[in-house]
């Protein structure tokens, strides 16, 4: 394997994003650039197609693979929502302020 064919594989992940949810307990998500912040009740996600706020009761996260961009939670899943462009800085500061 020569470099530009991993290049290829890795740009190809960071595009894909999808959301897979078992049974509202179980939630895989790919594309995930970066976990800004999360508790037990609360997941901020950094992902190729915007912020994903994570809301639910009894969270954990179960898996983070950074180099395919891979997160599993497990809990009670109540919502699932972006964050549109013109709220992503809002999001941010709002998530950075309440976890200093």
């Amino acid at each position: 394997m020569n470099y530009y064919e991993n290049k290829e594989t890795i740009t190809r992940t960071q595009t894909d994003h999808t959301v897979k949810m078992n049974n509202r307990k179980n939630l895989e998500i790919t594309g995930v650039k970066e976990v800004d912040s999360f508790d037990n009740e609360e997941f901020l996600l950094e992902t190729v197609m915007g912020y994903l706020i994570i809301r639910g009761q009894n969270l954990q996260l179960k898996n983070l693979d950074v180099t395919e961009g891979v997160v599993t939670i497990k809990g009670k899943i109540y919502e699932l929502s972006y964050v549109d462009e013109q709220q992503q800085d809002k999001a941010k500061g709002f998530f950075s302020k309440l976890f200093r």
